[in-house]
């Protein structure tokens, strides 16, 4: 089953980093001018696109910030994945203290379990291994996660593209008011985005060696949870 799990991840993860098409067009970016695209490069003393600049050379502006928007938003994933990761591992669970009857609905005690679905509750999750409780999710549990990531999918594709004008990344959903009032352009956000770009790469290596180190001990050795 954990096998299963790290096969899922690693086939969603993988489909969603392939463009329809990647065209060509006298309006291409050559390799040389890739360190000139907002996010692209790491700084060592010198730049090094990620993906390498032989898959993006000669990628026209619109195929760059299709590889963009899908780098941020693995990023994205992958810092909540880091996150809720250390959360299953250390057997954190929410609500951390009782509802109106006093009964931690989430906990694995829990005299009041909340139903995912196919006779497994939230409890049942909750004394499981991350990998595990991958697993054990039921169809009725994955069929959620797939329809609001569907939903999220098309809200922001529509912004995106269809409404364009905005910066890979931006899909006009702000509830903290990071960028109320202010220019996706100025130097402040460009300085929150690109450490946002950089957290969320860290976040992608991050989960991919938890990942490997749960489901084949002592393949990363290095510390994790």
């Amino acid at each position: 089953m954990k096998s299963v799990a790290v096969f899922t991840l690693l086939v969603g993860a993988a489909s969603a980093f392939t463009p329809a098409s990647i065209s060509r067009a006298s309006t291409a970016i050559r390799a040389s001018e890739l360190d000139g695209e907002f996010g692209t490069g790491i700084e060592f003393g010198f730049k090094c696109p990620p993906l390498g600049a032989a898959i993006l050379e000669d990628a026209t502006p619109e195929a760059v910030a299709w590889f963009q928007n899908s780098e941020i938003k693995h990023g994205r994933v992958a810092m909540v994945a880091t996150i809720g990761f250390i959360t299953q591992k250390y057997g954190v669970h929410f609500p951390l203290y009782g509802g109106p009857s006093g009964s931690n609905v989430f906990s694995p005690d829990s005299s009041t379990e909340w139903m995912l679905g196919g006779g497994v509750t939230f409890g049942d999750v909750a004394k499981l291994a991350p990998l595990d409780a991958i697993a054990a999710v039921p169809i009725a549990g994955w069929l959620q996660i797939l329809f609001a990531a569907g939903a999220f999918e098309a809200t922001a594709y529509h912004r995106q593209y269809n409404l364009g004008g905005r910066v890979p990344g931006d899909y006009g959903y702000d509830p903290l008011g990071f960028t109320k009032g202010e220019s996706m352009e100025s130097d402040k956000m460009k300085s929150m985005r690109l450490k946002e770009i950089k957290n969320g790469r860290v976040a992608m290596i991050t989960i991919a060696g938890w990942v490997a180190g749960e489901a084949i001990p002592g393949a990363f050795p290095i510390w994790h949870p």
